[in-house]
């Protein structure tokens, strides 16, 4: 029988008895999640994994501390022996005290073999399998230099029940599918690696063929491109981000410094200069946690604070910071809907859903045709970043010079080395073609899916480490 969630009779006694040993609020959050994944490696679908999760958790504020625990069951005995316990736990320090009450018997994640044949994948998963071997046939076919395809399939279902001392009632229920194609290319010793994937929010609707084969097709172009690249340049010069890709570059080395667990504890660069202008009056900013088809949004935040969009930077100004409940009592901020945790076994904290630059007029062609030279970063790699100051270096995964109005010369080894405020104050021409990215966001030990984007933008210049010896 399908959970159909906690009644709002029995939550709501729930919530009572957590705040009966005092508190200036307290939480219930109930969580059932399902998900498969398969893996293809080697021309063979190494992986499949299914698994399914219930739990709960409940919090109590007091002060500036929290305490927290959660139960592996959502029977009103398991969560009524939470609540009694935390409503008799002296808190201790800001951090809080995490008690673990109840552990349900229940199935964990399982794995099938390595090395599975098609007559061992469930039937449910054989319909992914084959849309990961059309994926892997479709990459090798279109050079000779394709060592290696990696594909992986995901589907997850998240419904989530709140309620809050205040008398909130929210749930949510999140679907999401996706598909990710890696390619790596050999020419002698030189090694290049492309990597896309498709995103869907739309049910349990699987990518379609032409959607697959596209996607591995110019996954697999990109990384034979590469072949032909040349070390990248040195120096201060402009840059042209790509959209799409680009836009993990202000999730990270701005929106995390946006977040309001760091303005409360004053550890970044953005606090205190809400209403000062941070970059040029075309550029706006949003994060969005409405954004349709977008992999961050959702009908309300992990407290049940219903998704909005908030702006964060309007016509160059900054107007806003993302906030929990708990830091936006502290600070005297409104609510946001950024109230995020990974699963009901972790504390919220204010997190990003979807985040972007707003579009402007421009076409992305009319950019590249007004820039004499730059580096041209069609999409980014790893990199670091210091939120408390917006200090970030880059790698560019795939990038090209940009040489008298046109595109040219593909380029390896780059990197952005920077700071968040740099790059807005540097912005100095925005394109109309906004698109999103999906991923997956890392914070107090905690991964939660967001969505990063940006029209093409042009930074007037940046510091690019290469490796060029000219």
């Amino acid at each position: 029988m399908e959970y159909t969630g906690p009644t709002a009779e029995m939550a709501g006694q729930v919530v009572a008895c957590a705040l009966s040993g005092g508190g200036d609020m307290a939480d219930l959050f109930v969580e059932e999640r399902r998900s498969l994944s398969l893996r293809l490696e080697d021309g063979r679908v190494e992986s499949v994994t299914s698994a399914s999760d219930l739990g709960g958790s409940i919090r109590v504020t007091r002060g500036l501390s929290s305490l927290f625990g959660y139960a592996d069951a959502v029977d009103e005995a398991a969560l009524g022996r939470l609540a009694g316990e935390l409503s008799g736990t002296q808190t201790q320090g800001d951090m809080g005290v995490m008690v673990v009450v109840e552990r349900a018997e229940g199935k964990p994640p399982t794995s099938m073999p390595p090395r599975v044949t098609q007559k061992e994948i469930p039937s449910d998963a054989a319909g992914r399998a084959r849309l990961l071997h059309i994926a892997d046939e479709t990459a090798r076919s279109v050079s000779s230099e394709v060592r290696q395809v990696i594909a992986g399939y995901a589907e997850s279902r998240q419904r989530v029940w709140i309620a809050t001392s205040d008398g909130l009632l929210s749930s949510d229920d999140r679907i999401r599918v996706s598909l990710a194609i890696t390619v790596m290319t050999q020419r002698g010793g030189l090694i290049q690696i492309g990597r896309d994937g498709l995103a869907l929010r739309d049910g349990f609707r699987l990518p379609d063929d032409d959607e697959v084969i596209s996607l591995a097709t110019d996954v697999a172009r990109r990384a034979v491109t590469m072949l032909d690249s040349e070390p990248a340049p040195t120096g201060r010069m402009p840059v042209v981000l790509a959209n799409g890709f680009g836009g993990v570059l202000f999730h990270e080395a701005c929106g995390h410094g946006l977040e309001a667990d760091y303005i409360l504890k004053k550890t970044s660069v953005w606090e205190g200069k809400i209403g000062c202008r941070v970059a040029p009056e075309f550029v706006f900013a949003y994060d969005d946690g409405l954004g349709e088809g977008m992999w961050g949004t959702g009908a309300c935040d992990d407290e049940g604070t219903p998704s909005e969009r908030t702006t964060l930077i309007e016509a160059g100004v900054l107007t806003g910071y993302l906030t929990d409940r708990l830091r936006a009592v502290r600070l005297g901020l409104t609510l946001t809907g950024n109230g995020r945790r990974q699963d009901y076994r972790y504390l919220p904290y204010p997190r990003m859903t979807n985040t972007y630059f707003g579009a402007d007029r421009h076409t992305p062609q009319e950019i590249i045709a007004d820039t004499p030279r730059a580096l041209y970063a069609k999409s980014l790699s790893g990199g670091e970043v210091n939120p408390a100051t917006g200090d970030f270096v880059f790698g560019v995964a795939e990038g090209y010079l940009i040489e008298n109005g046109k595109i040219t010369t593909p380029v390896r080894g780059a990197t952005l080395i920077g700071s968040g405020l740099e790059v807005l104050q540097g912005i100095d021409a925005v394109a109309d073609d906004l698109e999103m990215k999906p991923g997956t966001c890392g914070k107090e030990g905690q991964g939660v899916p967001v969505g990063t984007g940006q029209p093409t933008l042009r930074i007037r210049e940046l510091t690019v480490g290469g490796t060029s010896l000219s």
